[in-house]
């Protein structure tokens, strides 16, 4: 199956309420889940065959919540990227920022964007904290797992 028809079926399956769909045929294994959390899409091929790169799992827009992980330095924590993508600080250019620098922010509450495939992921905290530090420029390109913000817990 292209990118573009994987991209496509992905599209349709987060515009639905299906939580899981799975095709198979002699070539390739297709298999979609949906939860409360994240989106995942699995992509396999027959033992003997060249495998094309998977794509990396999607997140859902709306529930996309990053664990926090420790750093370094003890008193300060990270909220990092749940998915590879382009880091956004606003909804919209003409929009206020999510979050700045010393803002208090609530668990569950929506500190910046992700997109991924023209998909925008909200990525939100998930516990009360404040932000110290943000750590990637607004449109910069993020990898799996790299920090976003620099955090304290209240």
């Amino acid at each position: 199956m292209k990118i573009k028809d994987l991209r496509s079926l992905v599209k349709i399956i987060t515009d639905t309420d299906i939580t899981e769909f799975e095709i198979e045929n002699a070539e390739e294994k297709i298999l979609i889940k949906r939860g409360p959390d994240k989106e995942y899409v699995q992509f396999a091929t027959p033992v003997g065959t060249v495998a094309p790169a998977s794509p990396a799992p999607v997140a859902a827009p709306a529930a996309a919540a990053v664990a926090a992980e420790p750093v370094v330095d003890d008193k300060y924590e990270t909220i990092n990227s749940p998915i590879v993508g382009s880091f956004y600080r606003k909804p919209s250019p003409e929009a206020d920022a999510f979050a700045e620098v010393g803002a208090i922010v609530e668990a569950g509450q929506t500190v910046c964007l992700v997109e991924a495939m023209k998909l925008f992921n909200e990525i939100e905290a998930e516990f009360k904290c404040k932000i110290i530090e943000i750590l990637k420029d607004d449109a910069a390109p993020v990898e799996f797992g790299e920090p976003l913000f620099k955090v304290e817990r209240c």
